[in-house]
């Protein structure tokens, strides 16, 4: 059985249950999502949905928040100008071990949830 994928739909993420206007202020002003509308059935839940380009961010809430390696990434085409962006708004930045044909860097969110910005790197001609 092969599994035809077609694109990643959404990835959701969690904040403690009440804290939705601060990860708005984060997500919304910070890193530039775009609020959408959830469906109605999913409201009482709590949380948010977010869009950037083509990329759902679905923001949930949980009790209990547990910080781990778990972890969006996000391909973005300015990345030296987001790392000085979020840098000077007070954002630690942590250097990931390199990969090739990558530049990369993560960071956490208000409440623990890690972050990844990544950009590819163009080979040299030969």
């Amino acid at each position: 059985m092969v599994i035809d994928y077609l694109s990643l739909h959404h990835v959701q993420i969690c904040i403690p249950k009440g804290k939705e206007e601060k990860a708005k202020q984060f997500y919304i002003e910070t890193l530039g999502f775009m609020e959408i509308e959830k469906p109605e059935a999913l409201k009482k839940n709590g949380g948010f949905w977010l869009k950037g380009a083509n990329i759902e961010l679905h923001i949930g809430t949980e009790d209990t928040i547990v910080p781990g390696k778990r972890h969006p990434a996000f391909e973005i085409n300015n990345l030296n100008e987001v790392r000085a962006y979020l840098e000077k708004r007070g954002i630690t930045i942590h250097e990931e071990t390199p990969i090739e044909g990558l530049q990369r860097f993560t960071f956490f969110d208000p409440f623990c949830n890690r972050i990844e910005f990544l950009s590819r790197i163009a080979k040299p001609d030969s």
